[in-house]
Protein backbone atom coordinates (compact mmCIF):
# COMPACT_ATOMS: atom_id res chain seq x y z
CA UNK A 1 0.00 0.00 0.00
CA UNK A 2 0.93 3.44 -0.82
CA UNK A 3 0.24 6.23 1.65
CA UNK A 4 0.87 9.34 0.50
CA UNK A 5 0.86 12.71 3.06
CA UNK A 6 1.36 16.52 2.02
CA UNK A 7 2.93 18.42 4.69
CA UNK A 8 5.22 17.29 7.68
CA UNK A 9 4.41 19.36 10.74
CA UNK A 10 2.25 18.43 13.58
CA UNK A 11 -0.52 16.36 11.98
CA UNK A 12 1.02 15.38 8.89
CA UNK A 13 3.88 13.89 10.77
CA UNK A 14 1.47 12.40 13.93
CA UNK A 15 -0.13 10.72 10.93
CA UNK A 16 2.86 9.21 9.39
CA UNK A 17 4.42 7.99 13.15
CA UNK A 18 1.19 6.56 13.69
CA UNK A 19 0.62 4.54 9.97
CA UNK A 20 4.73 3.12 10.18
CA UNK A 21 3.76 1.63 13.44
CA UNK A 22 0.41 0.22 12.55
CA UNK A 23 1.49 -1.29 8.97
CA UNK A 24 5.22 -2.05 8.85
CA UNK A 25 4.92 -2.66 5.67
CA UNK A 26 3.32 -0.18 3.89
CA UNK A 27 5.41 2.51 1.74
CA UNK A 28 4.96 5.45 3.56
CA UNK A 29 6.40 9.31 1.48
CA UNK A 30 5.71 12.22 2.84
CA UNK A 31 6.23 15.71 0.63
CA UNK A 32 7.07 19.15 3.00
CA UNK A 33 7.75 22.35 0.74
CA UNK A 34 10.23 23.75 3.74
CA UNK A 35 13.28 22.18 5.17
CA UNK A 36 12.17 22.43 9.00
CA UNK A 37 9.61 19.43 9.82
CA UNK A 38 7.52 18.43 13.05
CA UNK A 39 7.68 22.20 14.11
CA UNK A 40 6.02 23.56 17.26
CA UNK A 41 4.70 27.08 15.89
CA UNK A 42 3.50 28.07 19.34
CA UNK A 43 6.45 28.09 20.82
CA UNK A 44 7.64 31.27 18.86
CA UNK A 45 6.56 34.57 21.27
CA UNK A 46 8.52 32.36 24.16
CA UNK A 47 11.65 31.57 22.05
CA UNK A 48 11.46 35.47 20.76
CA UNK A 49 10.48 36.78 24.42
CA UNK A 50 13.79 34.94 26.21
CA UNK A 51 12.02 32.78 28.03
CA UNK A 52 14.30 29.90 26.06
CA UNK A 53 17.37 29.79 24.34
CA UNK A 54 17.77 26.72 21.81
CA UNK A 55 15.54 26.84 19.43
CA UNK A 56 15.32 23.55 18.87
CA UNK A 57 13.30 22.52 21.14
CA UNK A 58 10.43 23.89 19.24
CA UNK A 59 10.82 20.46 16.91
CA UNK A 60 9.68 17.22 18.10
CA UNK A 61 12.10 15.25 15.40
CA UNK A 62 14.68 16.05 13.29
CA UNK A 63 14.31 14.64 9.10
CA UNK A 64 17.01 12.24 9.86
CA UNK A 65 15.15 10.30 12.13
CA UNK A 66 12.00 10.00 10.66
CA UNK A 67 13.75 8.82 7.86
CA UNK A 68 15.59 6.47 10.17
CA UNK A 69 11.96 4.78 11.40
CA UNK A 70 11.53 4.10 7.53
CA UNK A 71 9.11 6.73 6.64
CA UNK A 72 10.44 8.67 3.43
CA UNK A 73 10.75 12.49 3.96
CA UNK A 74 11.41 14.60 1.27
CA UNK A 75 11.73 17.95 1.81
CA UNK A 76 11.69 21.34 -0.74
CA UNK A 77 8.95 18.97 -2.29
CA UNK A 78 5.67 21.16 -3.47
CA UNK A 79 2.58 19.83 -4.06
CA UNK A 80 0.95 21.10 -7.13
CA UNK A 81 -2.13 19.81 -8.06
CA UNK A 82 -4.38 16.52 -6.32
CA UNK A 83 -5.70 14.44 -9.25
CA UNK A 84 -8.81 12.42 -6.94
CA UNK A 85 -9.59 10.62 -10.35
CA UNK A 86 -6.32 9.24 -10.98
CA UNK A 87 -5.40 8.78 -7.17
CA UNK A 88 -2.23 10.64 -8.28
CA UNK A 89 -0.43 14.11 -7.07
CA UNK A 90 1.75 16.41 -9.44
CA UNK A 91 5.16 17.42 -7.20
CA UNK A 92 8.00 19.67 -7.75
CA UNK A 93 10.75 18.77 -6.38
CA UNK A 94 11.99 22.59 -5.40
CA UNK A 95 16.04 22.00 -5.24
CA UNK A 96 16.43 20.51 -8.44
CA UNK A 97 13.32 22.40 -10.49
CA UNK A 98 11.54 18.86 -12.05
CA UNK A 99 8.33 17.83 -11.84
CA UNK A 100 6.46 14.67 -11.31
CA UNK A 101 3.93 12.60 -10.67
CA UNK A 102 3.60 10.43 -7.23
CA UNK A 103 0.36 7.81 -7.44
CA UNK A 104 -1.61 6.63 -4.16
CA UNK A 105 -3.27 4.48 -2.64
CA UNK A 106 -4.50 6.61 0.69
CA UNK A 107 -3.45 10.28 0.66
CA UNK A 108 -3.48 12.78 4.03
CA UNK A 109 -3.75 16.60 3.00
CA UNK A 110 -1.88 18.56 6.22
CA UNK A 111 -0.71 21.70 4.42
CA UNK A 112 -1.06 23.80 7.22
CA UNK A 113 -2.40 27.07 7.48
CA UNK A 114 -0.28 30.53 5.63
CA UNK A 115 -0.42 33.98 7.94
CA UNK A 116 -3.00 36.31 6.24
CA UNK A 117 -1.42 39.49 4.83
CA UNK A 118 -3.84 42.37 5.40
CA UNK A 119 -4.79 45.06 3.05
CA UNK A 120 -1.92 47.74 4.28
CA UNK A 121 0.46 49.85 2.33
CA UNK A 122 3.94 48.94 3.68
CA UNK A 123 3.77 45.13 4.48
CA UNK A 124 6.92 44.73 2.30
CA UNK A 125 9.06 47.27 4.46
CA UNK A 126 12.47 45.82 6.80
CA UNK A 127 11.56 45.25 10.43
CA UNK A 128 8.27 44.14 9.65
CA UNK A 129 7.43 40.43 10.39
CA UNK A 130 4.57 37.89 10.71
CA UNK A 131 5.04 34.88 13.51
CA UNK A 132 5.03 31.66 11.77
CA UNK A 133 7.73 29.95 10.60
CA UNK A 134 11.55 29.01 12.36
CA UNK A 135 13.16 32.17 10.24
CA UNK A 136 10.59 34.15 11.85
CA UNK A 137 11.10 33.10 15.20
CA UNK A 138 15.09 33.71 14.27
CA UNK A 139 15.00 36.76 12.90
CA UNK A 140 12.53 38.40 15.40
CA UNK A 141 14.47 37.24 18.35
CA UNK A 142 18.19 38.99 16.88
CA UNK A 143 16.04 42.16 16.22
CA UNK A 144 14.31 42.37 20.13
CA UNK A 145 18.12 41.66 21.26
CA UNK A 146 18.70 44.93 19.83
CA UNK A 147 18.93 47.87 22.33
CA UNK A 148 18.44 50.51 19.12
CA UNK A 149 15.19 48.40 18.78
CA UNK A 150 12.65 50.28 21.03
CA UNK A 151 9.29 50.67 20.09
CA UNK A 152 7.37 47.98 18.98
CA UNK A 153 3.70 48.01 17.59
CA UNK A 154 1.50 44.86 17.52
CA UNK A 155 -1.25 44.33 15.06
CA UNK A 156 -3.68 41.67 15.67
CA UNK A 157 -4.93 41.15 19.16
CA UNK A 158 -5.20 37.54 18.77
CA UNK A 159 -3.69 34.59 20.75
CA UNK A 160 -0.59 35.36 18.79
CA UNK A 161 -0.82 39.07 18.75
CA UNK A 162 -1.06 39.05 22.42
CA UNK A 163 1.39 36.47 22.79
CA UNK A 164 4.14 38.62 21.14
CA UNK A 165 3.42 41.71 23.46
CA UNK A 166 4.33 39.62 26.14
CA UNK A 167 7.59 38.87 24.74
CA UNK A 168 8.50 41.84 23.55
CA UNK A 169 7.62 43.38 27.13
CA UNK A 170 9.87 41.02 28.35
CA UNK A 171 12.33 42.25 26.08
CA UNK A 172 12.01 45.56 27.72
CA UNK A 173 10.71 47.26 24.60
CA UNK A 174 7.67 49.62 24.23
CA UNK A 175 4.99 47.95 22.99
CA UNK A 176 2.05 49.55 21.41
CA UNK A 177 -1.18 46.90 20.53
CA UNK A 178 -3.48 48.18 17.42
CA UNK A 179 -7.09 45.75 17.28
CA UNK A 180 -9.47 46.57 14.58
CA UNK A 181 -12.42 45.00 16.85
CA UNK A 182 -13.44 47.27 20.04
CA UNK A 183 -11.53 44.35 22.43
CA UNK A 184 -9.12 41.70 22.45
CA UNK A 185 -9.73 37.82 21.56
CA UNK A 186 -13.16 39.26 20.10
CA UNK A 187 -13.25 36.20 18.19
CA UNK A 188 -12.87 33.82 21.00
CA UNK A 189 -13.48 34.81 24.35
CA UNK A 190 -16.90 36.72 25.76
CA UNK A 191 -16.30 40.30 26.95
CA UNK A 192 -15.74 39.59 31.07
CA UNK A 193 -12.12 37.91 29.99
CA UNK A 194 -11.55 40.62 27.34
CA UNK A 195 -12.27 42.63 30.13
CA UNK A 196 -9.32 41.45 32.44
CA UNK A 197 -7.02 41.01 29.78
CA UNK A 198 -7.10 44.73 29.12
CA UNK A 199 -7.11 45.95 32.63
CA UNK A 200 -3.58 43.67 33.41
CA UNK A 201 -1.64 45.16 30.08
CA UNK A 202 -3.24 48.61 30.96
CA UNK A 203 -1.19 47.74 34.55
CA UNK A 204 1.88 46.50 32.80
CA UNK A 205 2.14 50.14 31.12
CA UNK A 206 1.13 48.85 27.38
CA UNK A 207 -0.77 51.32 25.00
CA UNK A 208 -3.98 49.85 23.57
CA UNK A 209 -5.49 51.05 20.44
CA UNK A 210 -8.81 49.25 20.17
CA UNK A 211 -11.49 49.92 17.36
CA UNK A 212 -8.62 51.27 14.93
CA UNK A 213 -7.89 50.55 11.64
CA UNK A 214 -4.08 50.53 10.67
CA UNK A 215 -4.10 51.89 6.90
CA UNK A 216 -0.32 52.00 6.25
CA UNK A 217 3.39 51.30 7.54
CA UNK A 218 5.61 53.91 6.67
CA UNK A 219 9.10 54.55 6.20
CA UNK A 220 12.31 54.44 3.59
CA UNK A 221 13.80 50.90 3.87
CA UNK A 222 12.64 49.69 7.07
CA UNK A 223 9.65 50.86 9.02
CA UNK A 224 9.40 53.79 11.28
CA UNK A 225 5.80 54.58 11.44
CA UNK A 226 2.41 53.43 11.52
CA UNK A 227 -0.48 55.25 10.41
CA UNK A 228 -3.87 54.69 11.44
CA UNK A 229 -7.67 56.10 10.96
CA UNK A 230 -6.89 58.05 14.49
CA UNK A 231 -3.27 58.12 14.51
CA UNK A 232 0.59 57.90 13.66
CA UNK A 233 2.82 56.38 15.52
CA UNK A 234 6.98 55.26 16.02
CA UNK A 235 7.87 51.55 15.18
CA UNK A 236 10.93 50.30 14.99
CA UNK A 237 9.60 46.80 14.89
CA UNK A 238 5.87 45.96 13.42
CA UNK A 239 4.19 42.40 14.15
CA UNK A 240 1.73 41.31 11.67
CA UNK A 241 -1.26 38.91 13.75
CA UNK A 242 -4.04 39.22 12.25
CA UNK A 243 -4.74 35.71 12.03
CA UNK A 244 -4.49 32.43 9.59
CA UNK A 245 -5.59 30.91 6.39
CA UNK A 246 -5.52 26.82 5.53
CA UNK A 247 -3.09 26.78 2.94
CA UNK A 248 -5.37 24.32 0.33
CA UNK A 249 -5.28 26.37 -2.90
CA UNK A 250 -3.45 24.25 -4.47
CA UNK A 251 -6.74 21.72 -3.86
CA UNK A 252 -8.61 24.23 -6.00
CA UNK A 253 -9.68 21.79 -9.03
CA UNK A 254 -9.82 18.41 -6.94
CA UNK A 255 -13.22 18.96 -6.32
CA UNK A 256 -12.47 18.23 -2.46
CA UNK A 257 -15.86 20.32 -0.15
CA UNK A 258 -14.00 22.93 1.57
CA UNK A 259 -15.44 26.24 3.18
CA UNK A 260 -15.31 29.66 2.16
CA UNK A 261 -12.01 29.95 3.67
CA UNK A 262 -10.61 27.16 1.94
CA UNK A 263 -10.74 24.72 4.94
CA UNK A 264 -11.19 21.02 3.89
CA UNK A 265 -14.19 19.67 5.27
CA UNK A 266 -13.66 16.16 7.02
CA UNK A 267 -15.75 13.53 8.75
CA UNK A 268 -15.41 11.92 12.44
CA UNK A 269 -12.56 9.65 10.65
CA UNK A 270 -10.56 12.71 9.25
CA UNK A 271 -11.98 11.53 5.87
CA UNK A 272 -12.64 14.45 2.89
CA UNK A 273 -15.33 14.24 0.66
CA UNK A 274 -13.01 11.44 -1.57
CA UNK A 275 -13.07 8.50 0.67
CA UNK A 276 -9.40 8.04 0.07
CA UNK A 277 -8.48 11.54 0.91
CA UNK A 278 -7.84 12.38 4.16
CA UNK A 279 -7.06 15.95 5.83
CA UNK A 280 -5.83 17.03 9.69
CA UNK A 281 -4.62 20.52 10.80
CA UNK A 282 -4.41 24.28 10.42
CA UNK A 283 -5.50 23.27 6.77
CA UNK A 284 -8.75 21.60 7.55
CA UNK A 285 -12.24 21.73 9.39
CA UNK A 286 -13.04 19.56 12.61
CA UNK A 287 -16.35 18.63 13.89
CA UNK A 288 -17.31 20.30 17.15
CA UNK A 289 -18.79 18.13 19.63
CA UNK A 290 -21.24 21.03 21.27
CA UNK A 291 -21.80 22.97 17.35
CA UNK A 292 -22.39 19.76 15.87
CA UNK A 293 -21.12 20.72 12.97
CA UNK A 294 -17.66 21.10 10.88
CA UNK A 295 -15.97 23.93 12.26
CA UNK A 296 -12.69 25.46 11.62
CA UNK A 297 -10.38 26.23 14.87
CA UNK A 298 -6.15 25.91 13.97
CA UNK A 299 -5.35 24.07 16.98
CA UNK A 300 -1.93 22.03 17.54
CA UNK A 301 -3.99 19.85 20.10
CA UNK A 302 -6.85 18.64 17.57
CA UNK A 303 -3.78 18.38 14.95
CA UNK A 304 -1.98 15.65 16.64
CA UNK A 305 -5.03 13.99 18.05
CA UNK A 306 -6.68 13.55 14.62
CA UNK A 307 -3.16 13.09 13.14
CA UNK A 308 -2.79 10.24 15.12
CA UNK A 309 -6.33 8.49 14.40
CA UNK A 310 -5.95 9.30 10.67
CA UNK A 311 -2.46 7.36 10.96
CA UNK A 312 -4.72 4.25 11.90
CA UNK A 313 -7.46 4.97 9.35
CA UNK A 314 -5.09 5.02 6.68
CA UNK A 315 -3.99 1.44 7.29
CA UNK A 316 -7.97 0.25 7.61
CA UNK A 317 -8.59 1.05 10.78
CA UNK A 318 -11.76 3.11 11.44
CA UNK A 319 -11.20 5.20 14.30
CA UNK A 320 -13.84 8.00 14.92
CA UNK A 321 -12.70 11.23 16.40
CA UNK A 322 -16.16 12.39 19.28
CA UNK A 323 -15.33 15.94 18.37
CA UNK A 324 -13.66 19.32 19.85
CA UNK A 325 -14.53 21.54 22.30
CA UNK A 326 -12.49 24.29 21.12
CA UNK A 327 -10.52 24.20 24.49
CA UNK A 328 -7.46 26.69 24.01
CA UNK A 329 -5.67 28.99 26.18
CA UNK A 330 -3.41 31.83 26.47
CA UNK A 331 -0.93 33.49 28.84
CA UNK A 332 -0.93 37.44 28.58
CA UNK A 333 1.32 38.57 31.33
CA UNK A 334 0.04 38.17 34.53
CA UNK A 335 -3.25 37.43 33.43
CA UNK A 336 -4.20 33.22 32.49
CA UNK A 337 -7.41 32.79 30.35
CA UNK A 338 -8.80 29.41 28.74
CA UNK A 339 -11.94 28.30 27.18
CA UNK A 340 -13.70 25.50 25.84
CA UNK A 341 -17.12 24.55 24.98
CA UNK A 342 -19.17 27.25 23.14
CA UNK A 343 -19.02 30.82 24.07
CA UNK A 344 -22.31 33.04 24.70
CA UNK A 345 -21.78 34.82 21.19
CA UNK A 346 -21.68 31.38 19.73
CA UNK A 347 -24.75 29.78 21.83
CA UNK A 348 -26.66 33.06 20.68
CA UNK A 349 -25.92 31.82 16.71
CA UNK A 350 -26.42 28.66 17.74
CA UNK A 351 -29.40 29.82 18.69
CA UNK A 352 -29.20 27.93 21.74
CA UNK A 353 -31.74 28.75 25.10
CA UNK A 354 -28.99 29.34 27.44
CA UNK A 355 -28.36 30.86 30.40
CA UNK A 356 -24.90 32.11 32.02
CA UNK A 357 -23.34 32.95 35.07
CA UNK A 358 -19.88 34.58 36.26
CA UNK A 359 -18.51 34.53 39.54
CA UNK A 360 -15.10 36.77 40.83
CA UNK A 361 -13.27 34.43 43.49
CA UNK A 362 -9.66 33.19 44.31
CA UNK A 363 -7.84 30.85 43.39
CA UNK A 364 -6.49 29.85 47.09
CA UNK A 365 -7.51 30.01 50.66
CA UNK A 366 -7.13 33.67 52.01
CA UNK A 367 -3.73 33.34 54.43
CA UNK A 368 -1.86 32.18 51.50
CA UNK A 369 0.32 34.19 50.20
CA UNK A 370 -0.17 35.74 46.88
CA UNK A 371 -3.52 34.86 46.80
CA UNK A 372 -4.92 36.09 43.06
CA UNK A 373 -8.42 36.61 41.94
CA UNK A 374 -10.68 34.35 39.45
CA UNK A 375 -12.98 35.09 37.28
CA UNK A 376 -15.08 31.90 35.82
CA UNK A 377 -18.21 31.94 33.17
CA UNK A 378 -20.73 29.05 32.94
CA UNK A 379 -22.53 28.74 29.89
CA UNK A 380 -25.61 26.51 30.11
CA UNK A 381 -28.77 25.28 28.68
CA UNK A 382 -31.43 27.20 30.54
CA UNK A 383 -34.02 23.87 30.39
CA UNK A 384 -31.35 20.87 31.52
CA UNK A 385 -28.69 22.76 33.23
CA UNK A 386 -26.13 20.89 31.12
CA UNK A 387 -23.09 22.96 30.91
CA UNK A 388 -22.17 23.83 27.11
CA UNK A 389 -19.25 26.10 27.41
CA UNK A 390 -16.79 27.91 30.15
CA UNK A 391 -14.11 30.44 30.40
CA UNK A 392 -12.02 31.29 33.02
CA UNK A 393 -9.28 34.11 33.80
CA UNK A 394 -7.40 35.09 36.91
CA UNK A 395 -4.30 34.15 38.68
CA UNK A 396 -2.37 31.10 38.90
CA UNK A 397 -4.65 27.76 38.19
CA UNK A 398 -7.01 29.16 36.02
CA UNK A 399 -6.32 27.49 32.90
CA UNK A 400 -5.56 24.23 34.55
CA UNK A 401 -9.86 24.63 35.64
CA UNK A 402 -10.99 24.38 32.31
CA UNK A 403 -9.47 21.06 31.73
CA UNK A 404 -12.07 19.92 34.62
CA UNK A 405 -14.42 22.21 32.71
CA UNK A 406 -13.69 20.51 29.62
CA UNK A 407 -13.97 16.64 31.03
CA UNK A 408 -17.30 18.06 32.82
CA UNK A 409 -18.60 19.24 28.87
CA UNK A 410 -17.08 16.14 27.45
CA UNK A 411 -19.28 14.05 30.24
CA UNK A 412 -22.55 16.03 29.76
CA UNK A 413 -22.49 16.93 33.58
CA UNK A 414 -25.00 19.94 34.94
CA UNK A 415 -24.43 22.67 36.51
CA UNK A 416 -25.61 20.94 39.98
CA UNK A 417 -22.96 17.89 39.32
CA UNK A 418 -20.22 21.00 38.92
CA UNK A 419 -20.85 22.52 42.62
CA UNK A 420 -21.13 19.01 44.21
CA UNK A 421 -17.98 17.48 41.71
CA UNK A 422 -15.16 16.41 44.09
CA UNK A 423 -12.42 18.99 43.58
CA UNK A 424 -9.10 18.47 45.43
CA UNK A 425 -8.37 20.98 47.82
CA UNK A 426 -5.40 22.54 49.93
CA UNK A 427 -5.11 26.16 51.05
CA UNK A 428 -2.04 26.63 48.02
CA UNK A 429 -4.60 25.22 45.18
CA UNK A 430 -7.86 26.02 46.19
CA UNK A 431 -10.69 27.10 49.07
CA UNK A 432 -12.92 24.50 50.88
CA UNK A 433 -15.35 25.04 47.98
CA UNK A 434 -13.25 25.65 44.53
CA UNK A 435 -14.18 28.57 42.49
CA UNK A 436 -15.26 25.65 39.96
CA UNK A 437 -17.92 24.35 42.75
CA UNK A 438 -18.92 27.75 43.53
CA UNK A 439 -20.45 28.56 39.73
CA UNK A 440 -21.99 25.40 39.71
CA UNK A 441 -23.98 26.07 43.27
CA UNK A 442 -24.50 29.47 42.04
CA UNK A 443 -26.23 28.61 38.76
CA UNK A 444 -29.45 28.71 38.67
Amino acid sequence: MQIVIIGAEAAGMSAAAKARRTAPDADITVFEQGSVVSFGACGLPYFVGGFFDDASYMAERSVEQFRESGIDLRTAHQVLKVDPARKAITVRDLSEGREFVQPYDKLMVATGASVVRPPIEGLDLERVHFVKTLEDGLTLRRLAERKECQDVVVIGAGYIGLEMVEALHEQGKRVRLIELAERVLAESFDEEVSELIQQELTRKGIAMHLGEKVRALKGQLAVEQVTTDKGSYPADLVIVATGVRPTTAFLDDSGLDRLENGAIVIDDQGRSSEPDIYAAGDCATVFHRIRQQPVYIPLATTANKLGRLIGENLCGAQKRFPGTLGSAAVKVLGVEAGRTGVSEQEAKALGRDTKTVVINDKNTTNYVPNQQDLRIKLIYDAKTKVILGGQVAGGLGAVLRVDTLAAAIHGGMTTEDLGMLDLCYAPPFARTWDALNVAGNVAK
